[in-house]
C-alpha cells in the first residue's frame, strides 16, 4: 500500500500542505511506488504537488548496478507522469554522498523538483554533505538532523538552516507532530516540514488466520494499515 506523507509550509501568514511524499513498504523506511499508485495518488491529489521516492529497497543506501538501473527506471517513470518531483539518496561504502551516482540521478530527473531524502542523516559529515547537494542541484534535504527524531535534532538543523540560507531548502522530518512543530520551527528557522500525520485503519476482514503471515514480522499486524488523517494535518497548521 502506498503512503501520502504531507509536506508542510509554516510562515507567520499561515500555511498548509504544499506537497506530499508518495512511497510504499512504510515499514521499511518507504519504497517507490507502482505506476498505478501513482496515477491513482495523482488523480486523488490534484491540487498538491507529488513528490516521488525513489528507492528500490529498503535498508542502507549503497547501490548495486542493477539498482541504480531501476532508479533511473523509476525517474523516467515519475517525468512521464508528469509528477512534481523525486526524493532520493545515495552513498558510498564510506559514507559519503556518492557524488557520481547523484550527479547521474539529478540529470536524469531532468525538470523534476529533486530533495535529498534521510541517507543524509547516515553520512558522515553533515557540513560536507551540505555543500555537495547544493553543488549538484539538489532542491532541499529531509533531515532530523542524524537524530532519530527531528526534535533531537534541533542544534543540527537550525546549523544547516543558517549554513543553508536560500541556497536550499533544509526540511525537518520524523517525529514532527502537532505539538512540537511550532518549537522546531522557532529553533531551527525552518520554514517546511514532513510529516506522516497518520492513523491506524483496521482490515474488513472478518474472517482472518493471523497464524500465517504473508510478510515480514516488522509488521506488527497484516490486518491494519496506515493511513494520512486529513484532520491530523489540520493540526499542524
Amino acid at each position: 500500500m502506498c503512503q501520502l506523507c504531507p509536506e508542510l509550509y509554516r510562515s507567520r501568514t499561515g500555511g498548509g500542505a504544499r506537497r506530499v511524499e508518495l512511497c510504499a513498504a512504510i515499514p521499511e523506511g518507504g519504497t517507490t511506488s507502482s505506476y498505478g499508485e501513482i496515477r491513482a495518488a495523482q488523480r486523488l491529489t490534484s491540487s498538491i504537488d507529488i513528490n516521488v521516492i525513489i528507492r528500490p529497497r529498503g535498508g542502507d543506501f549503497l547501490y548495486t548496478p542493477a539498482e541504480v538501473e531501476a532508479m533511473l527506471y523509476d525517474i523516467e517513470m515519475c517525468r512521464q507522469c508528469g509528477v512534481h518531483g523525486v526524493v532520493l539518496g545515495c552513498l558510498t561504502p564510506e559514507g559519503d554522498i556518492d557524488l557520481s551516482l547523484l550527479r547521474r540521478l539529478v540529470d536524469a530527473s531532468g525538470e523534476l523538483s529533486v530533495t535529498f531524502h534521510r541517507a543524509f542523516d547516515v553520512c558522515r559529515d553533515p557540513l560536507l554533505a551540505l555543500e555537495q547537494l547544493i553543488d549538484a542541484g539538489c532542491d532541499r534535504i529531509l533531515t532530523s538532523g542524524q537524530k532519530a527524531t527531528a526534535v533531537e535534532g534541533i542544534p543540527l538543523i537550525a546549523e544547516l538552516v543558517r549554513r543553508a540560507g536560500e541556497r536550499i531548502i533544509v526540511m525537518p522530518g520524523s517525529g514532527v507532530r502537532p505539538d512540537n512543530i511550532a518549537r522546531i520551527e522557532a529553533e531551527t528557522g525552518a520554514r517546511e516540514f514532513h510529516t506522516s500525520a497518520r492513523r491506524v485503519v483496521h482490515s474488513g476482514m472478518v474472517y482472518r488466520k493471523e497464524d500465517v503471515p504473508m510478510g515480514s514480522n516488522v509488521v506488527v499486524s497484516e490486518f491494519e494499515t496506515v493511513q494520512t488523517d486529513r484532520e491530523l494535518v489540520r493540526l499542524y497548521l
